[in-house]
Formats: structure tokens, sequence, C-alpha cells
């Protein structure tokens, strides 16, 4: 078997947003991973990994069937991706890290070092239709989106990148894809009043919720590389936590012993609105040919759809851009919930039919 770091692989796609390192690369948010087109008959992963609280979960697919799903060792090991294929037959292989970047483990990493194989060529991938990346909360990390519906535990299994509204329309439009996410943070705090979890004060960095001096060394606070991977749609879906905050009770900063609670009066649903025309202006800035969509109601749209309905429709008046919309998605029901009270498979799959169609009539592919 040879042996080869990722980074003398050049036809090996890295997916998902990373740092600037000639070290392995690393997997910060859902999603990301690594893809490749490869026609020899065995091909292994070189992973190197630690946790405190949550392990990570990879999984596999072949050729698009999704063939395989694991949690990753602690330290280093090496996990065969298949063996036994016909040798010269072309196979492409995706592999996706499911768990979102963990800010309560600052121990949460994953690094794909290297891969491992006996013959065979590395073939160059086609190009991506589109590109699109997803921002949101917990839907959007995929929780719950696969388990079954009486799950409630908050552990690494019950997320999925696969079962995923992103990976489904994305494949459904021959798109590359990245995912921005952290269960239960919001636009002005998270679902339980802590106004420090806000994910868009996270969205200029490759990921800097990923907390601890061992993220920073792995680059996760680097700014990102917008250029590099020029976006053709931003979907925001952020607003559920909010809604949730304002049924919770408030949250008293033990540091400080500042006290925050959202709340629906007119007064703090205008900051919301105004934080919503904040983002809006700060993924423009950021992705200046980009289509932006504010998908939303996946667990219900409550207070939230004429909040974000006016925030998008403020900035379009503000700014003059009219390459903004908010696009309604339909809500779980019982039978398409998934575990931890969250959007199962098919819930994700009926909004990625919504996405599709829309992003099809707005954003026609390059070429």
């Amino acid at each position: 078997m040879t042996r080869s770091p990722l980074r003398s692989l050049p036809l090996v796609r890295p997916l998902g947003r990373h740092a600037r390192t000639d070290g392995p690369l690393t997997l910060f948010y859902t999603a990301s991973g690594i893809e490749c087109l490869f026609t020899g008959s065995e091909l292994h992963l070189c992973l190197n990994a630690g946790f405190s609280l949550y392990e990570p979960w990879l999984s596999v697919e072949l050729d698009g069937a999704w063939i395989a799903r694991f949690p990753v060792p602690a330290g280093e090991s090496e996990i065969c991706l298949f063996r036994g294929m016909t040798p010269g037959v072309p196979k492409h292989v995706r592999v996706l890290k499911d768990v979102q970047a963990m800010h309560d483990d600052p121990g949460h990493f994953v690094q794909v070092t290297g891969l491992a194989f006996a013959g065979g060529e590395f073939l160059p991938l086609p190009e991506p239709a589109l590109r699109l990346e997803f921002v949101g909360d917990s839907i959007t990390s995929g929780e719950g989106a696969i388990g079954a519906q009486a799950e409630e535990d908050w552990i690494s299994p019950f997320f999925s990148a696969v079962n995923h509204y992103g990976r489904l329309t994305a494949d459904a439009l021959g798109a590359d894809w990245r995912v921005v996410s952290q269960s239960g943070w919001g636009l002005l705090s998270s679902w339980d009043n802590d106004p420090h979890r806000r994910v868009m004060s996270y969205y200029g960095s490759v990921c800097g919720l990923a907390e601890g001096p061992h993220n920073k060394a792995l680059g996760a606070h680097q700014p990102n590389d917008f250029a590099s991977w020029p976006a053709d749609a931003v979907i925001l879906n952020l607003g559920t936590n909010d809604e949730g905050a304002m049924n919770n009770p408030p949250r008293t900063d033990p540091a400080t012993g500042d006290c925050y609670a959202q709340r629906p009066t007119p007064e703090h649903l205008a900051q919301l609105e105004q934080a919503a025309v904040d983002a809006l202006k700060q993924v423009r800035a950021l992705n200046p040919g980009a289509l932006l969509v504010w998908a939303f109601g996946m667990l219900g749209d409550g207070r939230m759809r004429a909040v974000l309905e006016a925030a998008v429709a403020r900035y379009r008046s503000e700014t003059g851009d009219t390459r903004a919309y908010y696009l309604p998605l339909a809500p779980a029901t019982p039978e398409t919930l998934g575990a931890r009270q969250h959007p199962g498979v098919a819930c994700h799959r009926q909004a990625a039919e919504t996405l599709t169609a829309f992003l099809r009539q707005h954003l026609p592919a390059r070429g």
C-alpha cells in the first residue's frame, strides 16, 4: 500500500471551509470532507482525531450510494473505504463529516492526513455546476436527521450530513456545498438566551466558534478565504432559536451578572429585524456575486416569518440589492419529524425540493 499525504494528491478535492496550512486537512463544519475519482481496487482513509465529549462521525459515499458511517476513534487510524473492486474502473468517493463543529468540546477535531492505496490513479473531478453555502443552526447541522423519533439524547450519532437539505439540494443541482452552523445558536442569542452565541459573529472566520488553543492552532480562527470559493448562493436558515428564546427564562451571565432575554415586544422584534438586515449586509460584503436566500420554517415560522420577510424587504430597499429573497419552507409534521424533535430526512427532502426549484429558477448553472 502506498500512503500519500493528502496535500500530495492535488486531484482529491477538499470539501467545506478549511484553513490555509501545509498539514493535514482539518474537517471543521458539518459536510466538510473530501471527494475523489479513483481507479484502483482498494482505498483507505488515514485519519487523526480527538475529543473530550463528542466523537466525530463520518459518512462514506461510493458512486452516489451511502455505504458506510462510523465514529472516528481518538488518535491516528486507517479506515478501509473499499477493497476488491475492479481495477481500472473509476470510483467516485465522497467522505463527509456528519457532526457539526463542537463549540462546547474544544478537544473535538478530525483530520484527513492522507489516503492509502495499491495501484490505481486519481482522475480529475468534473467542476461543480454551482457553489452553495448554507448558514444556520441545528437544522443546518443535520441534528435529528438520522435516528429514531423517540431519541432525545444530545450525542454525535444523531447528526447527519447525508440526510440533509443542503446535500440533497446540492446533488440535485450538481453543486459543491458548504455549511456554517451551530446547534442552539441564533441571530441575537441561543435558545436559552445566551447573547454570546450568535452564528453571524463567526461567519467571517474559517470556524471561529471552534474554541480552544488546539482549534486555533489548526487554523479555525483564520479569516475565511471567500475569494477562493466564490459562492453562487448563500442560503440562510437562522431564527428558530431566537423564537425559542422568547419562551425561555432570562439568562444571567455568570461573569458579569448581566441578564438577557429575548421577548416578543415590538422593540425587541425590531432588534431581531435589524440583526437579520445586518446579517444580509455582512454576507453580501463577503459574497458579492451570490444570490441571497433566507429559507425558513422547517420547525415552524411563528413570529419570525414576519420579522424575516420585513428584514429582507428592508435590506432590498436600503441597498438596492434585488438578489435577496425570503423563501418559506414546509414545517416538519409528526410524519416527517426526526430524532430529538428536529426535522427528519423526509422534511429535509421537502426543503431540498423547494430550494432546488427556487435556485433553478433564479440561478442558472455556470456555463
